[in-house]
């Protein structure tokens, strides 16, 4: 866990390097990223690796995904994320080997101490392992470890870790049965 800034009704979370580089990633993001033509997998991840991002082979990264801070986001080797997915990567934020993040996921690393009068903003980072599926629309709450093979269903809301190798859904989210274990042995991150 990472708490940031302890004011932040009175001031900013992040440091003044750390927001010029999201205003930069933001002009790259909205033009260059966003407007590439669907095919072109090699040229996001190419300009993720030039803002920090590490990014394997084969990765599937959509026209229409956002990323919050690139530098804060793995993603190994095979993995996909579909258009309309939001990667808030206030913190880590670390995308398995041949995992699927669906339309319209959201997950989110950072959030604020609602007991403390100043607000801070805690980051956690969130571990989605290898060959998992997150259905569309799910949302991911900071710190969560989703473990190798799970599957979230659609519109579920993942407040806790899930287990490997199972189907998991709902509100907040829960394993609900087994699922196969066809697992490969993963490739490491270039």
């Amino acid at each position: 866990m990472s708490t940031l800034n302890q004011q932040t009704q009175t001031g900013p979370s992040f440091s003044l390097q750390n927001r010029l580089a999201r205003l930069a990633w933001t002009l790259v993001e909205r033009t260059l990223f966003r407007f590439s033509p669907t095919p072109f997998h090699a040229w996001r991840s190419a300009l993720l690796r030039l803002f920090g991002a590490k990014v394997g082979r084969g990765v599937h990264v959509y026209p229409g995904v956002k990323i919050w801070a690139p530098w804060n986001l793995e993603l190994h080797d095979e993995c996909g994320i579909g258009s309309g997915a939001v990667l808030y990567c206030q913190g880590k934020i670390n995308i398995g080997f041949r995992a699927v993040i669906s339309q319209g996921v959201y997950l989110c690393a950072g959030t604020h101490d609602y007991n403390d009068p100043g607000f801070p903003l805690i980051t956690r980072p969130i571990e989605v392992g290898d060959h998992v599926w997150i259905a569309a629309q799910a949302f991911v709450h900071p710190g969560v470890q989703l473990a190798q093979g799970a599957v979230v269903g659609a519109r579920s809301v993942v407040t806790r870790d899930m287990p490997e190798w199972m189907v998991c859904a709902g509100h907040p989210c829960r394993p609900l049965k087994p699922r196969h274990n066809y697992s490969l042995t993963p490739s490491l991150v270039s």
